[in-house]
C-alpha cells in the first residue's frame, strides 16, 4: 500500500494533496470544453449544459436537443432534464442541492429533488425588458446581472423576494463576484464589480468605488469564508487581498499571456487557475504548484478544497489537514506518528511497540485523539484502519479514556465509505460531512432514490426512518404501472407498523399524479383526521371528508369542512349533505343561531321544521322596535303554522299578539307620551297602564277583546288604582256589595300604600276571615280599641291581653274596660 504522503506536494510552507476520487468519469465523446459544468456544495451532484456561446459540430437532430444533465461525481447519470425554455444565463446550486436555472427573460426554476420537479418564479425589476446577462450563486441565494447593469438579489428560495441592489455605474463590467450576507458587516449580499481600472462594491444601499489602479481584472473570486478576494489582472498576475481591500496579502505571476478559463478558491488558503489542460495552484506568499491533464479540466470549488473534473478523472485538491500532516509527515516525531509506528511494530510482533508506547506515555491520550481525527480525513480505507488500530492500541494502554469520539468516528467512516462508493458518487470529506449533517446526507440519498442505503445509514446512526418510507412510497405511486389496488396493498404491507408514517403525504403524491382513487384508499390508513380531511377536500371528496371529520370528534375540523362545503355547494345541496349527519346539522344550527339567522330560516324551511322557523320569526319580531315590522314578522310566523293542527295553541297566541300590538299602536297614538308607551307590554301591563292613566273604558275593551278573567281584571284594577293613589275610586269600590277577589287584597294593597284609614273600611267586609285575623288587621291600622271590640265579640282574652300591652293613652282604659267585661264571664 502506497504511503499517504505519495500524493502530497509542498507549496510554500504548506502541504497539499490531490486525491483521485473516481476514474473513467464521462464518455470520451462528451466534449466537456463545450459545456458549462457546475457542482453542488458538499461533493454534491454535477450539472452540465451545452455552452450556448460556443460553436459546435452538428451531430443530428437528436444530439442537437438541449438538456441539463445531472451526474454524480463518479459520472453516473442521475437525471436528464430536457430544456426548451429559452437561453440559460445562470446555472447554480444551493447548499441543500437545489438546482437553480435562470433564463434570459428573468424566469427562475428551482429544481428541488434532482428528479425534474421544480418551482418557478420571476425576477421582475425589468429583467424581461433588459434580459439577464449572468448570475452568481451562494449557499442560499444568488444575484442576477441584468442587461442594464442593474443587480437583482434573491436571498432565499422557499419564499423568493427579488430585491434590486444599489445602482452601479453603466460602464462595461469585466468580471464580478459576490460576498455572501453571512460574511458582510451589513448582513446584505455585497457584489464586487470589476469596471475599468478599479472595483466597485455594491450592496443594498450604496455603490462604493474601492479606488484600485491595476485593472482591468479579468477574474474575481471570493474565498469560502468571505475574508479574501483573488484578482486576476490583465498582465497575468494573481493578487490576493483582504475583502475590505485594506491589505494586499500575496502576488503570483502566472507568466501565461492567455487568460485562464476559470479561477476558484481551494478552501480558504489557496487559489486555483485553470486553462484548458493546465492547472496552477497558488498558495500563500505567491508559492505555486502546477498540474497537467490530457483533456479539458473544470473546477468545482467546495468549502475545504476543490474538485478537478475531466472526462477521465475526478480529483479532490485540498490542503493537508493539520492532524494528517502531524501524523504522516516525513520525519515527524509527534506522539500520533510514534503511536502509528507502534501499532506497525505490534503487527510485526516487535518489542519496539512497547518502547514507542513508553516513549509517548505522557502524551498518549493526545496521540489517540489525533489518530482518531486523522482517520476521519483519510479517503483510503487501509489507512483509516491503521489509524483506528493505532488509536485502539493506545487507548487500551490508558487507564481512563472516553471512547465516545472513537466510536463516533468508526460509525462516521462506515457511512462515508458507503456513500463514496462509485455507484453512489458522494465523495464527502469529513469536514463536509460534519457541516452537511447526517440528516441532510440521508435526504441526498433519497433524492437519488438510494432507499436501501438511506435506510441502513439511518438505522445505523439511529435516525428516524419514517421519511424514507414515505419518500419511497410516494415515488412508488408516481412511477409504478401496476394496478392501484396492488400498489396500495404493497405500500400498506411494507409500511404497516412503522412509526411516524404519514399516509397523507403518500396520498397527496398519488393525487398529484392523477390517481384519485388510490389517494382515497391510502387516506383510509392515515390515523390523523386533521391530515386526511384537507386532502380529501382538495380531491373534492366532500362527503368522505365530512364523515372523517365527524368520526374524529373534532368540532373545529367539522366546522372547517362545513365552511368549505357552504362556499362551494348550492344551499339546497349543502342542506341535503348535512341532513343525514346529526352532528353536522347541530353544528350548523348552533353556529347559524349566533351568526346567520337567514341561513337558519332556510335550513328550517328545507327541513320542514315549521315550529322552529316560527320561533325564529318570533325572536326577530321581539327584536324589532317599530310596530309595523313586528306585526309583519308575527304574520309570517303565523302563516308557517296555519296548516298544522299540532300547533293550534301557538297560532292562536301569535294571533292574539298581533291584535294586542294593533291596539297598543292605537293607544300610543291617542294617549302615550315618549315615557309611557304601550308597545311591547303584556295584556295585564296594558290594562294597568290604561287604568292608571284614567282610561278605564279602553281597559274594558282590552278585557272584552282578549276575554280577560274577571279576577285578573280586578287584581290589575286594584293595583293600578293603588299605584295611582286614586283613594276616591277605591272608596267607591268599598261600597259595592261584592268583589271577585274578595276584600282582603284591598286591605293589604291599600295598607301597603300607607292609607290605614281607607284600609280599615274594608275590614268589616272580610267576614270570611277568623276573628283573630280581623283583630290583627285592626291592630295593623292602629285602631286598638276596634281590635279590642273585635276580640270581645270573639271572647278572645289572649288577644285582649296582647292588645293591652300595645295600648297607650286612653286606649289603655278602653282595653281594660273590655277585659273587665269579659272577665266576669270567665269566672
Amino acid at each position: 500500500m502506497s504511503k499517504p504522503t505519495a500524493d502530497w506536494e509542498r507549496v510554500g510552507d504548506r502541504f497539499y494533496r490531490k486525491i483521485q476520487l473516481y476514474t473513467a468519469v464521462f464518455d470520451q465523446d462528451l466534449e466537456l470544453e463545450n459545456y458549462v459544468v457546475v457542482g453542488a456544495p458538499y461533493s454534491g451532484a454535477v450539472a452540465i449544459h451545452r455552452d450556448e456561446d460556443k460553436l459546435q459540430a452538428y451531430r443530428g437532430t437528436q444530439a442537437a436537443k438541449s438538456s441539463i444533465d445531472l451526474y454524480s461525481c463518479a459520472g453516473k447519470l442521475i437525471r436528464r432534464i430536457n430544456w426548451d425554455k429559452g437561453s440559460i444565463r445562470g446555472l447554480g446550486w444551493s447548499e441543500d442541492e437545489k438546482l437553480l436555472v435562470v433564463t434570459n427573460d428573468g424566469v427562475v426554476r428551482c429544481y428541488y429533488d434532482l428528479q425534474g420537479d421544480f418551482i418557478p418564479f420571476t425576477l421582475g425589476h425589468g429583467s424581461e425588458e433588459h434580459g439577464v446577462k449572468a448570475c452568481r450563486f451562494w449557499s442560499s441565494g444568488f444575484v442576477a446581472l441584468l442587461g442594464n447593469n442593474q443587480l437583482v438579489s434573491v436571498s432565499r428560495y422557499d419564499e423568493p423576494r427579488p430585491k434590486l441592489l444599489a445602482t452601479p455605474p453603466v460602464d462595461e463590467i469585466v468580471s464580478w463576484a459576490l460576498i455572501p450576507p453571512a460574511y458582510t458587516l451589513s448582513r446584505s449580499v455585497e457584489v464586487l464589480l470589476a469596471i475599468g481600472q478599479t472595483i466597485h462594491v455594491v450592496d443594498a444601499s450604496e455603490c462604493e468605488d474601492r479606488m484600485l489602479q491595476n485593472g482591468p481584472f479579468k477574474y474575481i473570486s471570493v474565498s469560502p469564508n468571505g475574508k479574501f478576494v483573488a484578482l486576476y489582472t490583465d498582465d497575468g498576475k494573481v493578487w490576493v487581498i483582504s475583502s475590505d481591500f485594506q491589505n494586499r496579502l500575496s502576488e503570483y505571476d502566472s507568466k501565461v499571456r492567455t487568460p485562464p478559463k476559470d479561477m476558484q478558491w481551494c478552501g480558504n488558503n489557496s487559489v486555483v487557475l485553470a486553462w484548458e489542460d493546465e492547472v496552477h495552484m497558488v498558495g500563500p506568499n505567491g508559492a505555486a504548484s502546477k498540474y497537467y491533464y490530457d483533456s479539458w479540466v473544470h473546477l468545482i470549488a467546495d468549502i475545504d478544497g476543490i474538485r478537478l473534473l475531466t472526462n477521465d478523472v475526478c480529483e479532490f485538491l485540498q490542503k493537508v489537514p493539520d492532524v494528517t500532516e502531524e501524523t504522516f509527515r516525513l520525519g515527524s516525531t509527534s506522539p500520533a506518528s510514534v503511536l502509528l509506528d507502534a501499532v506497525d511494530q505490534l503487527e510485526k510482533k516487535s518489542p519496539k511497540a512497547d518502547d514507542n508506547i513508553q516513549l509517548i506515555r505522557p502524551n498518549l491520550d493526545e496521540a489517540v485523539d489525533i489518530c482518531v481525527k486523522a482517520a476521519g480525513h483519510e479517503y483510503s480505507i487501509h489507512w483509516q484502519k491503521q489509524l483506528l488500530k493505532a488509536a485502539s492500541f493506545g487507548k487500551s494502554v490508558l487507564d481512563l479514556y472516553n471512547s465516545d469520539d472513537f466510536v463516533d468516528m468508526c460509525e462516521n467512516l462506515r457511512v462515508l465509505n458507503a456513500v463514496r462508493f462509485y455507484e453512489i458518487g458522494l465523495p464527502l470529506s469529513y469536514e463536509q460531512y460534519l457541516r452537511l449533517t447526517p440528516e441532510s446526507l440521508v435526504q441526498r440519498l433519497l433524492n437519488r432514490r438510494e432507499y436501501l442505503l438511506a435506510l441502513r445509514v439511518s438505522e445505523y446512526l439511529r435516525l428516524p426512518t419514517n421519511k424514507i418510507y414515505v419518500h419511497w412510497a410516494s415515488q412508488k405511486v408516481r412511477i409504478s404501472n401496476d394496478e392501484e389496488e396492488s400498489i396500495c396493498r404493497l405500500i400498506v404491507q411494507k409500511l404497516k407498523g412503522k412509526p411516524g408514517i404519514s399516509f397523507e403525504e403518500i396520498a397527496r403524491a398519488a393525487y398529484d399524479e392523477g390517481r384519485g382513487r388510490l389517494a382515497t384508499e391510502l387516506l383510509n390508513y392515515e390515523p390523523q383526521a386533521g391530515k386526511q380531511v384537507p386532502l380529501l377536500l382538495n380531491m373534492e371528496e366532500d362527503s368522505i371528508a365530512l364523515d372523517k371529520a365527524i368520526e374524529s370528534g373534532d368540532t373545529d375540523l367539522v366546522f372547517h369542512v362545513l365552511l368549505h362545503l357552504k362556499k362551494k355547494l348550492p344551499l339546497a345541496s349543502f342542506f341535503r349533505t348535512i341532513n343525514s349527519r346529526p352532528m353536522a346539522m347541530a353544528l350548523v344550527e348552533s353556529s347559524a343561531m349566533e351568526q346567520d339567522w337567514e341561513l337558519l330560516k332556510d335550513l328550517y324551511y328545507q327541513d320542514d321544521r315549521r315550529l322552529d322557523g316560527s320561533n325564529l320569526l318570533l325572536a326577530e319580531a321581539l327584536a324589532q322596535t317599530e310596530t309595523a315590522p313586528k306585526i309583519e314578522k308575527l304574520r309570517m310566523a303565523a302563516k308557517l303554522l296555519q296548516d298544522s293542527r299540532e300547533n293550534a295553541f301557538q297560532t292562536k297566541a301569535i294571533d292574539e299578539e298581533q291584535r294586542l300590538l294593533r291596539m297598543q299602536d292605537a293607544f300610543d297614538k291617542d294617549l302615550a307620551d315618549q315615557h309611557n308607551r304601550f308597545a311591547g307590554l303584556s295584556i295585564n301591563e296594558t290594562m294597568f297602564r290604561l287604568i292608571k292613566m284614567g282610561s278605564a273604558k279602553r281597559a274594558q275593551r282590552v278585557v272584552s277583546e282578549f276575554k280577560v278573567p274577571e279576577k285578573t281584571y280586578w287584581w290589575v284594577r286594584l293595583r293600578a288604582l293603588v299605584a295611582k293613589r286614586d283613594w276616591h275610586e277605591l272608596e267607591e269600590l268599598s261600597k259595592t256589595r261584592k268583589s271577585a277577589i274578595g276584600w282582603e287584597p284591598f286591605f293589604e294593597e291599600i295598607l301597603g300604600a300607607g292609607n290605614a284609614k281607607l284600609a280599615s273600611t274594608f275590614i268589616p267586609k272580610c267576614t270570611a276571615l277568623p276573628p283573630t285575623e280581623r283583630v290583627d288587621m285592626w291592630a295593623k291600622c292602629g285602631l286598638l280599641v276596634r281590635a279590642g271590640e273585635e276580640a270581645l265579640k270573639a271572647k278572645d282574652m289572649n288577644s285582649l291581653e296582647v292588645l293591652r300591652t300595645k295600648a297607650t293613652g286612653s286606649a289603655v282604659h278602653e282595653i281594660d274596660r273590655l277585659i273587665a267585661q269579659l272577665a266576669p264571664n270567665k269566672r
